[in-house]
């Protein structure tokens, strides 16, 4: 059969098991174990693709946020932002009736006049667990048992976090000047060109049990998402980047659809790849990912992916018609996704036999 038929078949082939339920058949290939990294909608995206390929999946989740339902909870109790880490939950619950019920549920928010205003009820639970356990870890997986998750969340550092950028431009009357803006929602919504970004405090302790998942990983993927506020902070925290630098795991780096507007408005598809490189100048990648209607300019990503010791591979992985809501904002379709995620695992081989 001609390559692009076999691919068009094996494409159809993932569409098909993730339309039968999205949980991966059992049988005897052992499943890859999977590290996805990331933070908010887009490693949502990227679990709800991975879980429909694999039942051995982590997800290391971002730990800065300080807006909305997680910034109040995180000023108020001192808590880590859960926000993140209850979307990475929801995205892990499967198709049937259960994973359907409590996904709605931990994503639902209170409306009202008074101080549950906004709230999520994921947020309030993974919180009122943290403080009976008194554990991070052991409280996530126990929601994540509660919702029948299929894969495990993490969090990527036990210090609550906050964000700080370098920004040309903060101040729109004066374009050239470099400020630093302090916390995610600012520097998510900042008007002026991100040039770097740091954590506060900075060098914090990871999660062992995360380091430990990168080690022990077949793949590891980092993105999609906000890439200054949800994907780099990853790389800034020492033991983790240590990790991701020294596993033997193949790694992917799978881009954005678009530039968000604010933190990297303007920015191409290569120039995502440049800051990355910027950020962690030793860390090595396999394969690039790009939906290949996002990419204007094939030759000049291909270029950018070099410098990480990688190769582009393009594939249709977004939704028709934007949003659910009616926006226009692009997203991520799980189904696409996974059937191109599979078809990277498949092509680029195996480090050992999958466990």
């Amino acid at each position: 059969m001609p390559r692009k038929g076999l691919r068009q078949r094996r494409t159809a082939d993932v569409v098909g098991r993730a339309r039968r339920g999205g949980r991966p058949r059992s049988g005897r290939r052992a499943q890859p174990k999977v590290v996805a990294l990331g933070g908010g909608m887009g490693l949502a995206a990227s679990l709800a693709a991975l879980r429909r390929i694999t039942g051995d999946l982590t997800a290391v989740v971002t730990v800065a946020d300080d807006g909305g339902s997680s910034g109040r909870l995180r000023a108020e109790l001192g808590v880590l932002p859960p926000g993140d880490l209850r979307k990475a939950l929801a995205a892990l619950c499967g198709d049937d009736d259960w994973g359907r019920t409590w996904s709605e549920v931990v994503q639902h928010r209170f409306k009202s006049e008074g101080a549950l205003h906004d709230h999520a009820v994921g947020n309030l639970l993974i919180v009122a667990l943290w403080e009976q356990l008194g554990d991070h870890v052991r409280a996530l997986d126990l929601v994540g048992k509660l919702l029948g998750a299929h894969g495990r969340v993490l969090p990527m550092s036990a210090v609550p976090l906050e964000l700080e950028a370098l920004v040309r431009g903060h101040e729109p009357t004066r374009p050239e000047e470099l400020s630093r803006v302090r916390g995610q929602v600012a520097v998510a919504l900042t008007p002026g060109e991100v040039r770097q970004v740091m954590l506060v405090p900075s060098g914090p302790p990871a999660v062992p049990e995360a380091v430990e998942a990168v080690l022990d990983a077949d793949w590891v993927v980092l993105g999609p998402g906000s890439w200054f506020s949800s994907v780099i902070p990853h790389l800034l925290v020492p033991e983790l980047l240590d990790a991701l630098t020294r596993t033997k795991a193949r790694r992917v780096l799978s881009l954005n659809l678009a530039p968000q507007p604010g933190e990297t408005d303007g920015f191409s598809p290569q120039r995502h790849v440049e800051v990355l490189v910027q950020h962690a100048p030793k860390l090595a990648f396999d394969v690039v990912l790009a939906d290949q209607a996002a990419v204007p300019d094939q030759e000049s990503l291909s270029r950018a992916a070099e410098r990480l010791g990688a190769r582009v591979e393009l594939a249709p992985v977004a939704a028709a018609g934007g949003m659910p809501d009616g926006a226009v904002s692009p997203r991520h379709d799980p189904e696409l996704l996974a059937a191109a995620y599979d078809r990277i695992f498949r092509m680029h081989g195996r480090i050992g036999p999958w466990r």
